[in-house]
Parts: structure tokens; sequence; C-alpha cells
């Protein structure tokens, strides 16, 4: 039976880590589907340590956007993250909300068609102060709107505050 969970909160919140550990409680061998593009030195470096805290049990897919080319029907799915994941979407089409949100919404609803335990983490980024940049600010409402979308259609959803899990829905 296909189910939803969405985990949000903000940076180094314990959002990964909260969405490993219930991965690992609802299977022996679950699958992490990584979204992240690597653009520098630093950035590769937080993936290595991401992939290091995951053992042999943990099928590990690579995807930055077409999340539905993998079939993990009957599986269960860690998607980390969203946010990175919508920011290929975002800067693929030059900055454009509309398009990326549009194209970010069609593919979600392609990959959760399927009947799999799907665990989406994001970031909410939206939480501070607005921004002084157009982009950022662009970027923050695309994020923000494909995460009440993707919170609409989960059957769960939890906001990670200093490493506590607070159930929302």
């Amino acid at each position: 039976m296909k189910r939803i969970i969405l985990i949000t909160g903000g940076a180094r919140s314990g959002k990964s880590s909260h969405a490993e550990k219930l991965a690992l409680s609802l299977s022996p061998n679950p699958v992490y589907l990584a979204t992240a593009r690597i653009w520098d030195e630093e950035f590769r470096q937080r993936v290595i340590r991401h992939q290091q805290r995951r053992g042999p049990e943990w099928t590990n897919i690579e995807e930055e956007k077409q999340l539905s080319r993998h079939q993990l029907s009957g599986r269960t799915v860690l998607i980390d993250c969203v946010t990175l994941w919508c920011t290929n979407f975002f800067f693929d089409v030059n900055a454009d909300t509309d398009s990326a949100l549009e194209a970010a919404k069609e593919e979600f609803d392609r990959f959760t068609k399927q009947d799999a335990t799907f665990i989406f983490v994001t970031n909410e980024i939206g939480m501070g102060a607005t921004s002084d940049n157009e982009i950022q600010r662009k970027f923050t409402d695309m994020q923000g709107w494909m995460n009440q979308y993707i919170a609409e259609h989960a059957n769960e959803v939890w906001l990670m505050v200093s490493g506590i899990e607070v159930k929302v829905k």
C-alpha cells in the first residue's frame, strides 16, 4: 500500500538522520534516492559524510531529477532531499518559478504512482527573513509551494526541531 511521509525542518535539525532511522524501521533494505548535484568540494564532502552513515543494507541511487525512472514498487524509499531536487529543476529553467514548480509536481505525481513507501526529506527555508536577493526569493516561493504540494499528498508530515520530531499531520 502506497504511503507518503514528509520530514521537514531547518538546516541541521536532524531531518536526514530521523528519515534514515524511520526507513530502517520500515524495511531491512531501504532505498536511498539522493538528488544532489555536486557543485564544489565542500558540498562533495557533505555528500560523502551522508554516504558514510549508511551501511550495506541500503540500495543507493543517485538521481538529480527523474525519480520516476526508477521502479521501486514494494520498497521503502528515502528521497533526500526535495530542496536539492527542486534546485535542479529551478536552475535548469533559468529560475522560472512556474515552469520549475510545474515540472517538479508532474515528476512527483509520476514517481508516487508506484505502490511504495516514500519518505521525502525537505528543508523549511521560508521561516526566516525575506531575502534581498530576487533569485533566492523566487526559489523560496517555489520550494514552499512544492513542500505544500507534497504535504497535501502525504499521509504523515513531521517537523524536526533540534533533533526532536514534532508530528504535524
